[in-house]
Order: structure tokens, then sequence, then C-alpha cells
């Protein structure tokens, strides 16, 4: 085992890996990567993570996290990969980028949509729409649409039922601008959901300057002399490198940077820690996507099909023509229960204007961090979930539907006439969709809340980046991974741009 590394990553998830993989192209540059789950060679994959079309894999390798949704509310499950891909390497495959008004609305230089198009290029090789000017053909993550004989008669129904309430049909998802119904973009090849493992480490594992230190948890980064000098694991033992990049995700890299002293003063101070750095945005604007739903009997599939087939999204009456869409509606089943076949179509808020916290309750490692979703803070967002509700109740009420279900049962259908019931059954129910970001936000000035520059350098840290999820500033109008690999493959091309290094 080496020594000392130019470069350590922590985390080997949907960024982690990435970083990992285009850093190490330079045989010059040590890197080493730290993972704190178990890390599988091509081949010996466990059959849940293989599978790509029954949804999540979350119950053998996850991080156990919990948190708070709305005020008052029971705690909910919050799901992340413990596992090399990281959450790539168990969620559901939704292989989405958002709208451009998403990135152009950040406001930082070298992130506006036109900048991070040849990212997304660069990290994709569609297998629909390859030959338009906005797609990549030669990305290491394949991705593709359910289309023809694979789609499902609840699909088909289903993308039916959206259309009529005024959702147009569109071609394609990420193409953009786009915002409609359509079939749902998936990083899911015969099956087999494709990780960031699988498409960026698996391919240069064999490297002679690329280390993977798997089953290996990071409990501190170590800061001396007024610069990074390495990472501490829960085991004790001190790697040396020049450089650290944290890529542990929206959760569990504000938590590592409080635990190391980089974060609000006085909770720093409060958990009995030295301040290496005061920054008071590392664990605030934590921004994710509720989701509520109308639950469907169904008839029993033809066969297995994918339970994620179709996507839609729209407006609310609170956004303009030029804004992203701040509506997104899911299409889940069929899905077995104890007591028949179900499916679902779910409205999720995708810009949500309240925010949450990430907050230590000690410094050991092991505790996990107290995280609070916010939902609902502000209460335009009950309104415009409400009005997604709304669309979903008119969309599952379709005759085509008829056949195949029998009605919503989330809550009776008077109580879903009612505006007051409504918003009460909303707060009761909303849950997470699984997409937490900005609570390691870039941006240009500390003083703003902002922790980490526009090439995911932390303020005030030399040595020190932060590259994941949890740099985005705000809530995306899409599901988060293929934003995730897309912001990693950007650093490492802003990097190799301005000649800055790793």
């Amino acid at each position: 085992m080496k020594s000392r590394y130019d470069v350590a990553i922590v985390g080997a998830g949907s960024a982690g890996c990435v970083l990992a993989s285009r850093l190490s192209e330079d045989a010059a540059r040590q890197v080493v990567l730290f993972e704190a789950g178990p890390d599988y060679l091509p081949g010996m994959l466990p059959p849940d993570l293989a599978d790509g079309i029954h949804g999540t894999s979350t119950a053998s390798h996850d991080w156990g996290l919990h948190g708070t949704g709305v005020a008052g509310g029971p705690p909910l499950a919050l799901p992340q990969g413990r596992v090399t891909g990281g959450s790539s390497a168990v969620n559901a495959t939704f292989a989405v980028r958002g709208h451009p008004a998403d990135y152009d609305g950040w406001a930082l230089p070298g992130w506006t949509f036109e900048d991070v198009l040849p990212s997304f290029r660069r990290l994709e090789h569609d297998l629909d729409f390859g030959s338009s000017p906005y797609h990549g053909t030669d990305g290491p993550v394949p991705i593709r649409r359910y289309r023809g004989d694979e789609c499902s008669e609840l699909t088909l129904a289903m993308e039916g039922a959206i259309a009529s309430v005024g959702i147009p049909r569109i071609p394609d998802h990420n193409a953009p601008g786009a915002v409609g119904v359509s079939g749902l973009p998936v990083n899911c090849v015969r099956g087999l959901r494709v990780s960031t493992a699988q498409a960026y480490l698996d391919p240069v594992r064999s490297r002679p300057n690329l280390t993977i230190r798997a089953d290996s948890p990071v409990a501190e980064i170590v800061v001396g002399g007024g610069r990074v000098s390495g990472v501490r694991t829960t085991d004790g033992q001190i790697t040396a490198a020049d450089e650290v990049i944290v890529c542990a995700g929206a959760y569990h890299s504000p938590a590592l940077l409080i635990r190391s002293g980089i974060g609000p003063a006085a909770d720093i101070t409060a958990l009995g820690r030295s301040v290496t750095m005061d920054l008071p945005g590392v664990g605030n604007n934590l921004a994710d996507h509720p989701w509520v739903a109308l639950e469907l009997p169904c008839l029993e599939p033809q066969g297995d099909p994918p339970i994620f087939q179709v996507l839609a999204t729209a407006r609310s009456s609170r956004s303009s023509a030029a804004d992203p869409p701040d509506l997104q509606f899911m299409v889940c089943g069929p899905y077995r229960l104890e007591n028949g076949y179900h499916c679902l179509l779910a409205a999720a808020l995708l810009k949500p204007a309240s925010r949450g916290q990430v907050r230590l309750l000690a410094l050991d490692p092991v505790t996990a961090p107290a995280i609070d979703l916010g939902y609902f803070r502000d209460p335009v967002d009950v309104d415009r979930l409400a009005e997604g509700l709304q669309i979903a109740k008119a969309a599952v009420a379709h005759p085509d539907l008829a056949r195949l279900t029998r009605g919503p049962r989330p809550a009776p259908r008077q109580d879903l006439a009612d505006d007051a019931a409504v918003r009460d059954w909303i707060k009761a129910t909303a849950t997470t969709y699984h997409h937490p970001v900005g609570t390691c936000a870039m941006g240009t000035d500390p003083g703003a809340g902002a922790v980490v520059d526009t090439s995911g350098r932390v303020h005030g840290v030399p040595g020190l980046s932060v590259v994941d999820a949890s740099i985005i500033p705000g809530p995306l109008s899409a599901n988060t991974n293929i934003p995730t690999i897309m912001a990693a493959e950007h650093v490492a091309a802003r990097r190799r741009g301005d000649g800055s290094g790793p």
C-alpha cells in the first residue's frame, strides 16, 4: 500500500467513480478511492444490485438513514447506497437531465446549460437519439427508453391518460427544453442496472495508479499546516494525500466536513471540536423532491415488465413558460403486494421553495446525522403539489384505465375534492423522492452560504474539494443521478481546461 497519494476521493458513488476514472487517466497521478461499503468485481455483482427493472435495491446495501419530512411527522427512511457505485448501484435507473433553465438559473460562470451540455454528452451513450447534436454516443453510461413490445399494457394506458389531461406527448425527455409525457430514459440495458461502478470503474481497475479501498469508512479529513494533508479512516489509519475530494453525497458530505471542523462555527464548537474553517453553508440549503401518490389495484401483468416505463413533467399555474417544469408524474407498476397487484401515479414537486438542513448530533462517525428535509415550510409548495395531485386524479379517472384498475384508494374521493383536506392529506402522506441536493452548495460567496467554488474547491480550505449532489445549488427539475454524474465530469473537464490539476 502506497504511503502517499496525489488525490484521495471519499465515496465511490455517482460522482466518486467518475472522478476516480477521469483523474487516473493521467498515469503520473496516484489516486485512491475510499468506499465505506463493499466492492464487487465484474461478474460478482449480487442479483439484487444487478436487477434494473423492479425498482430500487436498497435492502442489502443501505446506510439506514432516517430523517424528518414535515415538522412533527413520522421519520422517513432515506436510503443511500453503501457499495461501490453508491446510490447509482441501488436506484430505479431514471436517467433524466433536467431543463436548461435549471442550470442557467444558477448564474454561475462555467455552469450554464450551454457550458454543461458537453459534459452531459460525454457521460452518455444514447441508444435511441445518439444522432442528435445534444446527445452523446461514446460515453460510458448507456441510456435508452422502453418502446414497442417492451411497453406494458398499463404503461400505454397511463401514458394515454396523462396525455388526455393536456400534457403533450414528446419524443425525448432529455431534449433541451422538453416538457411532457414520454418513455422514461433509463441507464438499464437488458434488465441490468448500469451503475457508475460498472460504467466508470470496471474498465479502469487495472490501472496501476488507481487504488480502490472498499469497506473503509472515512472518519475525518486531516488538516495540517493550513491545508488538507489526507484522511483518517474509522480504524484510525491516516492516508496522506495532496488533495482530498469528498464525494459522499448530500447527507454524508456535510457530516464529514463538520466532523473535520469545517462548517458553521457554533455547531462545531457545540460538538466540542475546534473550528478549522467557519463555513455557515455546510449542511444548510437542503432541498429534496416530495411526492404523493394515487395507488390503484390493477390486473396481473403479462410477463414481467419493468415497473418504471413512462414519465411526465408539467408546469403548475404558478410557473411561466420560461421556467423549468415544477411537477413530475411518475408511473409505477404493476407490482405485487400481499393482496394482489397494484400500480400508482405519483405527483412530485420538482422545484420546492422550502429548505431543510443536515446537522451532527455527535462527532462519532457511527452516529448518523440529523436530517430535516424541511418539507412545506413555504406554503406555496403545498399549493403546487395539490395542483399536481388534482392533475393525477383527473388522469386516473380516464376510461382507458377502467379495465386495468378500479380507481384510486389513497383517501376517499370526496376528501380529495376538498381543498383543505387535500392539503392535510399531502402533509400527512408526502414522502421523499430521494433527490437531496444543496448541502455544500456551489457559489462564489461563502458569506451567502456557498461552500465550494465553481471547480468544487472548498472556500478557505486549500487541498479540499466536494463534488457530488451536495454542491448542486438548488433543486433540479429532474431526478439527480445523471446531473450528479455530469457535475463530476464537468469538474474534471474544468480542471483539465484551466490547468489547475486535480
